[in-house]
């Protein structure tokens, strides 16, 4: 069974002032009966049941004009618009004259189905009708705006059009009679979880393996965090190692609902773990969604203090464990609406959410936030239609590469309520698309893994994408977004860093990158070649992509007070030998100077310009040539 808010003359009831009555008098009386008995029906919310019924009434007298707007109505609710519009068109062929105060539900049908423009003319002339009641005017000047929204987003995106919106409903092995929705994969996109609906309000987390061609036969998640039946919105972290979900758990909770953390563990979910008043309240929070990196956590809430009803908020988690309090992500993303069910792309640089505090379509639209290039969140932006449609749009979900987004929905094929369905994101509301990298972190001496911390940098702004920390076998994952160059780094005190330089500008996002990683140890005469130290022809000054790696030096540095470093540039045997011997001293000094700078005592560095002495590889070759123009430093003394 399906509801709907009202029939159509109910709907416009108290709407519209002294508009012409519509004189039931000539209607036989079989398809009144019939009709009164559709309009019971109707208020009682069973749409499907009253619909042959209103379809019996045309059949007995294919005159009544208000069993025709009556189904249109109907047939609007069920979101079959074309129906719709033909019904009303119909019932306008019957008597214009009445019909023009139902020109508002018309035009919402209209845009419905796409016809924003044939919407827009009739919501104005529906203005233009005398004695109109405050609510109408309010209800049509509404739909006006979202309508004039509609088409000037269609101007300034004209490859819209070219978009085909094929929603494909993820099937009986993920979808069941009742709802389903929050959908959230992880990175590599084989295991899907999400909340379903149950009896009595009821709510359980399930999940479904993806096997490379479809989902698996979902089941709910293992471990006691079913038991309580009051939960909601669940999202889980990249590496599929935590959830984070919506919950009211008995005595441990703040206030309404509160997020928890669960762990995986080989039996099984962990008893689930309040976040903490830095994160909850004794109001409602809800819609949680974890960075790829695991240290910054969005979600919604109703708290006071905020700029709407329900607000998104952001806390930052700190290499203790700790989250930081809760932050308002400020104006110009919340609005006196709601925003709700955010989910952070494994790029960490877009956010999709929703809201229906902004000017779109009608009710709550889709958004997307990105990153700048100072690293602050822009201005949202809407996905535009038919993603967002006249109706309210839930949670999205999108997939690693950026080309598949996940959301729920009550489409023609739903298995009862809401649905699971797959659909390609348009290219242009696309997030980066990301390739990932894992391997395991070892040291070097015996080959244990190390707990370590593992960096992505953005070479060209110098900020910190993401920061992880590996398990404590070494074990990571990290994602790359392809479309930037990065430098991947590796940290462990009592250890040398790892440095490695990611060009993804030019790439396309086709692999998977296994990344095993040695550390050595600090230990007299340990060496390290610099990655991003690339300096330009015959120059010594330091370029920019080098600090990523001097400021892992200068950390090495303060970790070991007693260090005392060489550090030496070299070149390939091209040029005069006097010449390479002054440019490559030259690029030493530089370094060395950087780091007293930075505080670091003379004392403990030197530098020499060895030229073309001490080659790594055959000079003979472009490739060997480039390898021996290198800059490094070792280790004198400990």
């Amino acid at each position: 069974m399906q509801k709907i808010l009202a029939p159509a003359f109910l709907l416009l009831m108290g709407l519209i002032s002294n508009a012409q009555s519509y004189n039931p008098d000539k209607i036989k009386p079989k398809a009144l009966d019939q009709y009164d008995q559709a309009v019971e029906y109707l208020k009682a919310g069973e749409i499907r049941e009253a619909i042959p019924v209103l379809q019996n009434c045309l059949v007995i007298d294919s005159n009544y004009v208000d069993a025709y707007l009556s189904l249109a109505a109907a047939y609007g609710q069920l979101k079959q618009y074309a129906a719709s519009i033909k019904l009303y068109e119909k019932a306008r062929s019957k008597d214009s004259l009445y019909f023009k105060v139902y020109q508002l539900p018309y035009s919402i049908n209209l845009a419905g189905a796409g016809r924003f423009q044939d919407a827009l003319n009739q919501v104005e002339e529906f203005i233009l009708l005398p004695n109109l009641g405050d609510r109408s005017k309010k209800a049509a000047q509404y739909r006006k705006r979202c309508y004039s929204f509609a088409l000037d987003y269609a101007s300034k995106h004209p490859d819209q059009d070219k978009y085909q919106f094929l929603p494909i409903n993820l099937g009986d092995n993920v979808n069941s009679p009742f709802a389903e929705y929050y959908p959230n994969v992880t990175v590599t996109d084989s295991l899907l979880i999400y909340t379903r609906a149950g009896d009595h309000q009821r709510e359980d987390f399930m999940e479904s393996k993806f096997d490379g061609r479809k989902f698996g036969m979902s089941e709910p998640i293992k471990g006691d965090i079913n038991l309580e039946p009051k939960k909601g919105a669940i999202t889980a972290s990249q590496d599929g190692e935590w959830i984070l979900f919506a919950g009211q758990f008995s005595g441990q909770g703040f206030g309404n609902y509160d997020i928890y953390k669960s762990v995986y563990t080989p039996t099984g979910w962990s008893e689930p773990e309040n976040l903490g008043k830095n994160i909850n309240t004794e109001f409602w929070e809800s819609s949680p969604s974890l960075s790829p990196d695991n240290r910054v956590l969005f979600f919604s809430s109703n708290r006071p203090g905020g700029y709407g009803g329900k607000d998104l908020y952001i806390s930052y988690r700190s290499s203790d464990g700790k989250w930081s309090a809760a932050q308002n992500l400020g104006p110009e993303i919340n609005t006196a609406g709601d925003e709700l069910a955010p989910f952070i792309h494994p790029d960490n640089q877009t956010v999709y959410y929703t809201s229906d505090g902004l000017t779109g379509y009608g009710g709550s639209d889709l958004y997307l936030l990105r990153k700048n290039a100072a690293g602050q969140w822009g201005k949202p932006e809407n996905l535009g239609y038919p993603i967002n449609t006249i109706e309210n749009e839930g949670s999205l979900a999108v997939s690693a590469n950026g080309l598949k987004a996940y959301y729920a929905s009550d489409r023609a094929d739903s298995r009862g309520d809401l649905d699971l369905y797959q659909f390609d994101m348009r290219p242009d509301i696309r997030p980066f698309r990301t390739i990932y990298v894992k391997g395991t972190v070892t040291d070097q001496q015996n080959g244990k893994g190390i707990p370590s911390t593992v960096e992505l940098t953005d070479n060209e702004s110098n900020l910190a994408l993401m920061k992880i920390q590996t398990d404590e076998k070494g074990a990571y994952l990290i994602t790359l977004p392809v479309g930037k160059d990065y430098t991947f780094t590796v940290n462990r005190k009592g250890y040398l860093f790892y440095s490695e330089v990611y060009a993804m500008k030019q790439k396309q996002a086709d692999s998977v990158y296994e990344k095993n990683i040695a550390l050595q140890p600090v230990l007299l005469n340990a060496s390290f070649v610099f990655n991003n130290v690339q300096f330009a022809n015959n120059s010594f000054e330091l370029p920019k992509t080098g600090l990523i790696e001097l400021e892992k030096l200068l950390q090495v540095l303060h970790e070991n007070p007693s260090l005392k470093l060489q550090i030496s540039g070299h070149t390939d045997n091209t040029g005069k030998v006097e010449d390479n011997e002054k440019l490559s001293t030259n690029r030493a000094r530089s370094i060395v100077e950087w780091l007293t700078a930075k505080g670091i005592a003379t004392g403990r560095l030197s530098y020499k310009g060895y030229a073309a002495t001490k080659p790594i590889a055959d000079n003979a070759t472009e490739a060997g040539r480039a390898k021996n123009r290198r800059t490094e430093f070792t280790i004198t003394d400990l």
